[in-house]
């Protein structure tokens, strides 16, 4: 039976930031002085920030961001601000539009939720008041000083609920972050494709579903 969900917010939630980064991207490869495309400058953002949160000294999600794409900036030869174009991205992470099925499933769940996010703090929570959102509780990056897949996001959020593993399922977009994640955590994981991805055979996923109000089923 389960007792309780954790719940990503990004692109579970709330629509993911992919295609503002990708015109923030497109900007850079505009500006740059090698040839290069704007795909492949959310690439090279991608990995870069991966390096930066994953590295010794925590940093905030607007810190790594932002400090990540400098230094694509300053590969490409692209002039400018990086704060300057991350601007745009900030304000988007504060109202974020909701993802079809959100409204329809939390007006229908009867379980406590702890979301669990790797926004700051600050901007998760400006994010759930601009929809009216309430949730059991929150856990973020920011105030646990790990990203996911990291197991110390899981474990908190496990205690927020006064729940085990057993008793929960976790709810996200991202195969390596959400769904392997929890799954190392000992939490079945349900993934929100909604990229219409083909996760490979070996992914620990418990229930695949588009939106969350397919989730109503799997809690029944």
């Amino acid at each position: 039976m389960v007792k309780g969900l954790l719940l990503d917010f990004y692109g579970t939630v709330v629509e993911d930031d992919d295609a503002l980064m990708a015109e923030i991207a497109d900007q850079v490869a505009a500006r740059a002085s090698v040839p290069v495309s704007g795909r492949e400058v959310v690439a090279a953002w991608g990995a870069e920030f991966e390096a930066v949160a994953s590295g010794p000294r925590f940093r905030s999600l607007r810190d790594s961001a932002m400090t990540s794409l400098a230094s694509v900036m300053a590969d490409v030869g692209c002039t400018g601000d990086p704060a300057a174009l991350c601007a745009a991205q900030f304000r988007y992470w504060r109202s974020p539009p909701l993802r079809p099925g959100t409204r329809e499933f939390l007006s229908r769940v009867t379980v406590p939720i702890c979301l669990v996010s790797d926004v700051d703090t600050d901007d998760l929570c400006a994010a759930t008041a601009h929809h009216g959102l309430a949730f059991a509780a929150v856990v973020t990056s920011e105030g646990t000083g790990a990203y996911k897949p990291d197991r110390a996001m899981f474990g908190r959020a496990l205690a927020a609920l006064g729940l085990e593993a057993h008793e929960v399922l976790h709810v996200g977009d991202s195969l390596t972050a959400d769904v392997a994640g929890a799954s190392a955590a000992g939490i079945r994981a349900v993934w929100v494709n909604h990229r219409r991805q083909t996760a490979p055979s070996d992914a620990p996923i418990a229930y695949e579903i588009a939106d969350l109000s397919e989730l109503t089923e799997v809690l029944r």
